[in-house]
């Protein structure tokens, strides 16, 4: 049993949130039954609805509520439901109070190192007299956004998961002290095995942050088109690319990948106004719409966000059996 202040999971994992569209309410949903923590994307979680390309605020704070509500209703009382919200996005704001709306009441960062721990510490602190309810910290083997220069990335040179994780609990140490309160950390990016579980418990993680595995299921709100491109990957097909939100990312090189290269900055005719540093006039391509293609199931014609382990991933599963896997072999190491 794990408790996150005056909450608690059965198991240590939680559901890493994707975006646009991957995790809504019914992954959401089917994984907190389980027992887990799991993770609704507010990214452009309305993509879907009628009125969303007239009013996308509206239209993602209905269906923001709407997915909590039925991840809720899904998980009958069991695990816990969460919400990813990106700061680098406009309306974040609106967004947050979406989710206080229904009853999301614990507050927890991601980072990628402990100078960025450091930092949310010190201001949290200053500002607002509070500190983390837990941490999730995200390797540079984690899918989607990453949290480390390009260069880095290239040419491997990123601090290890481990060293991260040292970083952070010592950064954290004195605020657990200072506020009286155990901050939970959980680690994330390429968790490919119940066995990296247990390693990383045994270093004092309290438990790990999956997200990859989760997207070929059943119950992954994602069009099966997706999903079975994350089947058919090799590992060669897995790269970091550009992103429009200034971070790399990692995902599947497919033709949108291939042509978006050649291309070069194209000019957007119908920007969606959603990224702080999102500038229409020179970006490489409209990130939303990218994601909201390949959600949708044109997957040639949008970005497909992965972890690096993703090429392990070979058929379909429950989402029951994905965490029965990683629980077993965890039991196993432990």
């Amino acid at each position: 049993m794990i408790r996150i202040q005056n909450k608690q999971i059965q198991i240590p994992i939680i559901q890493g949130g994707m975006g646009v569209g991957v995790s809504l309410s019914s992954l959401a949903g089917n994984v907190a039954l389980c027992g887990v923590m799991c993770v609704i994307s507010a990214a452009h979680p309305g993509y879907d609805r009628l009125d969303f390309r007239k009013n996308q605020v509206k239209a993602n704070i209905e269906a923001l509520k709407y997915h909590i509500q039925r991840a809720k209703e899904i998980a009958c009382q069991r695990g816990m439901v969460a919400v990813n919200i990106m700061v680098a996005g406009n309306h974040y704001k609106e967004y947050v109070q979406a989710s206080i709306d229904e009853g999301k009441t614990l507050l927890a960062p991601i980072v990628s190192s402990g100078r960025a721990m450091k930092l949310i510490l010190k201001i949290w602190d200053k500002r607002y007299q509070y500190t983390p309810d837990f941490v999730v910290i995200e390797g540079s083997d984690a899918g989607g956004h990453l949290g480390f220069k390009k260069e880095e990335l290239f040419n491997k040179t990123c601090e290890s998961l481990q060293k991260i994780l040292d970083d952070v609990q010592n950064e954290i140490n004195p605020y657990e002290e200072k506020f009286q309160k155990h901050i939970p950390i959980f680690v994330a990016g390429g968790i490919d095995s119940g066995k990296k579980i247990a390693e990383f418990m045994k270093l004092k993680a309290t438990g790990v942050q999956i997200a990859t595995p989760f997207i070929a299921t059943y119950e992954c709100d994602a069009h099966q088109n997706f999903k079975d491109a994350i089947i058919h990957a090799n590992a060669s097909d897995i790269e970091i690319v550009k992103s429009p939100t200034g971070f790399p990312g990692r995902a599947i090189v497919n033709d949108f990948v291939r042509k978006t290269r050649a291309r070069g900055n194209i000019t957007m005719k119908n920007c969606l106004h959603c990224m702080i540093s999102c500038t229409p006039e020179d970006t490489p391509y409209c990130i939303s719409e990218a994601l909201i293609q390949s959600v949708k199931g044109n997957v040639n014609n949008g970005l497909i966000f992965v972890g690096s382990q993703a090429a392990r991933i070979k058929s379909m599963k429950h989402v029951s059996d994905v965490i029965d896997e990683y629980m077993k072999e965890m039991e196993d190491n432990l």
